[in-house]
């Protein structure tokens, strides 16, 4: 017979019980308790959806017409495979890189995004301090909701970049170089993948204006979402701060800005304005890489705009190596569009690009919680950049060149 001995039992000491129990100091301020639960950039999406008024958060999430461009790149980073080597001392790993000549923390470019302001009222000041403290550029957008000159006294240490548009008034457009020129910038960002804008259907519906028109509607929103209007209706007005002469609708403003008479002498004329770097954002061709290169760009964005401008353009990321391939000895590449994790940054890099420009991934984390909640997003990507790293066996992020396949 089986010798069945009685397991012998005890009363539980509180000795015992206590290390088992997972009680936690109370955090009392709301946005800390907030971003605590934000493990991942996704998990920042959903804190900003609960936080923000619905149409103000689609503005961020949404895309054009159909969605598919940012479906499509979002898949293909999903398809991304890293080949894993072993049994290498990855104790120690260094996430930084050079962009264009200046050291950076991690290959990581906060991208240009308009009326930030809209997302949460401490706006781009917020962001450009995050990425100062995390040592990555910043980038204010000419439709931003913060002047150059502002933005630079408030975060003076900050790698910071202007973004520009090239206007059909070209005496407005050498304006606002010179602006940046004399406030200390010395990169400009040239987007150039909006002859016209693009056919954002989210904003349609949701009736969209900057700032935000009170009606019935956005008076129920209030209800829902009071800190947030609290924020807006307390603070400096909304309004796009390097044009406070423009007198006119969003759609007038992008008439004026957006020019679909744009050619290649453009931007050659721009390289003779502008004597400091020059990236072009916008890229989705191999011949228009060659083209701005020519021209002078010291680097490009292979972007689509974040999906937001033509629906079905080409997906970055399985662009990006043909682009790499063409044109990586002569100029610095960024990839833009589809970013959410550290391991997408770099998976990006594997393929061929420098650095990774971001937008939607720091807009949820300032919407869930203003400065802090940027804070938290660049924290989350840097730790899943190492983790990835390390379980990938490499202790650099160059080493990650050539070990990475797409599906």
């Amino acid at each position: 017979m089986t010798d069945r001995r009685r397991i012998a039992r005890r009363i539980p000491t509180w000795g015992a019980v206590a290390p088992l129990l997972g009680f936690r100091r109370p955090v009392w301020n709301g946005v800390d308790r907030r971003l605590a639960q934000a493990l991942s950039v996704k998990d920042l999406a959903r804190i900003a959806r609960r936080t923000t008024p619905r149409p103000v958060f689609d503005y961020v999430h949404g895309a054009a017409e159909d969605e598919l461009g940012i479906t499509r790149a979002r898949q293909a980073f999903a398809g991304v495979e890293f080949e894993p080597r072993v049994l290498h001392d990855v104790a120690e790993v260094d996430t930084s890189t050079t962009i264009l000549g200046a050291r950076a923390s991690f290959p990581l470019i906060m991208a240009p995004t308009g009326f930030t302001r809209m997302m949460h009222h401490e706006g781009e000041i917020a962001v450009a301090r995050a990425a100062a403290r995390a040592g990555v550029p910043y980038t204010l957008s000419t439709m931003g909701t913060t002047s150059p000159g502002e933005l630079r006294g408030a975060v003076p240490d900050g790698a910071n970049w202007f973004q520009l548009y090239l206007w059909k008034d070209r005496d407005g457009t050498r304006q606002l170089i010179d602006e940046a020129r004399r406030t200390g910038y010395d990169t400009l960002v040239l987007t150039v993948d909006t002859p016209v804008a693009g056919n954002r259907l989210r904003d349609a519906r949701n009736g969209l204006t900057i700032p935000p028109t009170l009606n019935l509607k956005t008076m129920w929103d209030m209800a829902w979402h009071p800190s947030w209007w609290f924020n807006v209706l307390t603070t400096d007005p909304i309004e796009f701060a390097s044009l406070r002469s423009f007198d006119g609708t969003v759609a007038e403003l992008a008439t004026k800005m957006f020019d679909p008479s744009l050619k290649i002498e453009d931007l050659a004329w721009l390289r003779e304005e502008w004597d400091g770097k020059l990236v072009v954002k916008g890229i989705q061709s191999v011949a228009d890489a060659e083209r701005v290169v020519d021209a002078g760009a010291d680097a490009l964005v292979v972007s689509n705009h974040g999906g937001r401008q033509l629906d079905r353009a080409p997906t970055p990321l399985r662009l990006l190596p043909e682009v790499a391939s063409a044109v990586g000895d002569r100029t610095e590449i960024f990839l833009d569009t589809g970013i959410l994790s550290g391991a997408d940054v770099l998976a990006a890099v594997g393929l061929g690009a420098d650095a990774c420009m971001v937008g939607r991934a720091y807009l949820y984390g300032l919407m869930a919680g203003g400065e802090r909640g940027v804070d938290r997003m660049l924290q989350i990507m840097r730790a899943e950049a190492v983790r990835t790293m390390q379980l990938s066996g490499v202790s650099t992020v160059n080493e990650l060149r050539g070990r990475v396949r797409l599906g």
